[in-house]
C-alpha cells in the first residue's frame, strides 16, 4: 500500500488536527498503532513538525470527514504524478544526531526484554555496531553508571513492527534449531550484576 511523503509527519498532523482513531493513523502512514498512541503521548516523534496532508494534495477534507464519521473506514491516498521514493533495503539505519545518545539505553532494555535476539539483529535493528552492543552486554561501556533500559520504540530508534518482525524471526530460528528461547530476567528477579539487562555470566 501507497504511504504518503513523510509519514511520520503527516502523522503528527493527523493527530493534532483530527478525531481519527489511531489504527486509522497508523494504516494510512504505514506506522505501528503504538507509535501513533506515542506521537498523541508526546514520546514519539518529538520535535517533528506536523505536515498538512490536504495542503501537499495526499488527502481530501472530505475523505477525512468520512473516516472521522465511521472508526473503521481505512485513508485513501489519493494519487500523485510524482515519483515514490525507493524503499532503503541495505545498508545502516541512519539515526538523528539528538537521538545518538539515547542508542545505549535501547540496546539494553532489547538485551533485558529479548535476550533471543542475536548482536547482527539488534545492530541493524537499533543501527549500532556489535562492539557497543558486547559493551553493554558485559558491562564495559565507558557510560554504563547512566544506561537505563528504555524501549526503542519509544525512543524513535526502530518502528514497533521492526521489532515484532526481529523477535519473531528469532524465535522461529530458535525452534527450528531445538534451543530454548531464554526468558527475560529483571533486576528483583535475580542479583547477579548482568541480571539487569537478562544475562548471563556464559
Amino acid at each position: 500500500m501507497s504511504q504518503p511523503l513523510m509519514p511520520k509527519a503527516t502523522a503528527v498532523w493527523l493527530v493534532e488536527n483530527t478525531s481519527l482513531g489511531f489504527d486509522q493513523i497508523a494504516e494510512f502512514c504505514g506506522l505501528h498503532p503504538l507509535e501513533v498512541q506515542g506521537i498523541a503521548d508526546d514520546e514519539v516523534a518529538v520535535g517533528i513538525q506536523g505536515i498538512d496532508p490536504i495542503a501537499n494534495s495526499q488527502l481530501t477534507q472530505a475523505e477525512i470527514d468520512r473516516c472521522q464519521a465511521d472508526p473503521s473506514a481505512r485513508l485513501k491516498l489519493l494519487k500523485l504524478d510524482l515519483p515514490q521514493p525507493s524503499k532503503r533495503t541495505k545498508g545502516p539505519r541512519y539515526t538523528p544526531v539528538a537521538k545518538r545518545h539515547d542508542k545505549p539505553d535501547g540496546i539494553a532494555w532489547v538485551l533485558r526484554h529479548h535476550p533471543e535476539l542475536k548482536d547482527s539483529q539488534i545492530s541493524k535493528l537499533i543501527g549500532t555496531t556489535k562492539t557497543t552492543i558486547q559493551s553493554i552486554r558485559d558491562r564495559s561501556h565507558w557510560n554504563m553508571a547512566n544506561i537505563r533500559p528504555r524501549d526503542p520504540v519509544l525512543l524513535g530508534l526502530c518502528g514497533q513492527i521492526d521489532l515484532n518482525s526481529a523477535v519473531e524471526k528469532a524465535r522461529k530460528a530458535a525452534e527450528r534449531a531445538g534451543i530454548a528461547i531464554p526468558e527475560p530476567q529483571f533486576e528483583e528477579e535475580a542479583p547477579s550484576p548482568l541480571a539487569g539487562f537478562g544475562l548471563s555470566n556464559d
